[in-house]
């Protein structure tokens, strides 16, 4: 995974970027599972924790292990226990096999040094119809973002998904600066 260069105040990436809304609008429900993948210090996955409930669990990777740690620390403070998180790389990395309702790819497809490695060990831990989500940002200038050459415009995000063999169901606009990709096993 490239190292970003940027990083965002919470309450500053809350103006621009609602994870309840995104988290409800692509189904996301009590007793589900979710994984998400590249989690960071939790922007997703803590929200994910409270909306699937006890009865659900939440998977958390990213290659950070200091990430991992203030996610830890964060989840402990709120008293989630639904979580399992690791650090890792995604290439290397299948949490569980056939368990997740939904894999997030949360703004970082991009990131990943290997992104079809990374596609084809989502579609193993999804469920018989689970869905993939790749939330990321539009390939255009913007004064967030990493660098514009190494975004993936929707198109070709749509090619490395279906390259996977996920069929891609809806492809939209996600906010401002992101775009919102949909797919099944």
């Amino acid at each position: 995974m490239r190292a970003h260069t940027f990083f965002h105040d919470e309450t500053e990436r809350r103006k621009w970027q609602n994870p309840e809304d995104i988290l409800t609008e692509i189904g996301l429900k009590p007793g589900f599972t979710f994984i998400d993948i590249g989690c960071g210090e939790g922007f997703f996955t803590l929200p994910a924790a409270r909306l699937v409930g006890n009865k659900g669990r939440v998977y958390g990777l990213d290659i950070y292990e200091k990430a991992i740690q203030k996610l830890k620390e964060k989840a402990t403070k709120e008293g989630l226990e639904n979580l399992t998180l690791k650090a890792g790389a995604a290439e290397e990395t299948i949490l569980c096999k056939a368990c997740a309702n939904i894999v997030f790819l949360g703004i970082d497809l991009h990131d990943f040094r290997d992104p079809p490695k990374v596609l084809i060990n989502a579609k193993k831990m999804l469920k018989p119809g689970g869905r993939l989500i790749d939330l990321d940002w539009k390939k255009e200038p913007m004064e967030l973002g990493p660098p514009l050459q190494i975004r993936f415009s929707q198109e070709e995000a749509v090619t490395r998904i279906e390259e996977a063999g996920f069929r891609v169901q809806i492809v939209k606009k996600a906010g401002p600066y992101h775009y919102m990709i949909i797919a099944k096993v």
